[in-house]
């Protein structure tokens, strides 16, 4: 089964399942992958701070995890 990812997930877990989640979160306009908050921070927390929308986030890193 592929592992799926939620909004309350650390970003840095995250990268931890899969490093091409970078992509996906960079090309939203989430450029903090590599900060330091990225190893404390959850994806809502994150999308909220950058104005984006946590849901759609997860379907579309989900929807990459699918595809592998």
């Amino acid at each position: 089964m592929t592992e799926r990812i939620s909004k309350d997930m650390i970003i840095a877990d995250m990268l931890k399942i899969d490093a091409g989640i970078a992509a996906i979160l960079m090309a939203s306009g989430m450029h903090c992958v590599g900060c330091p908050s990225a190893q404390g921070e959850s994806l809502e927390e994150a999308a909220m701070v950058h104005g984006l929308n946590a849901d759609e986030l997860v379907a579309n890193v989900n929807d990459y995890l699918s595809k592998k």
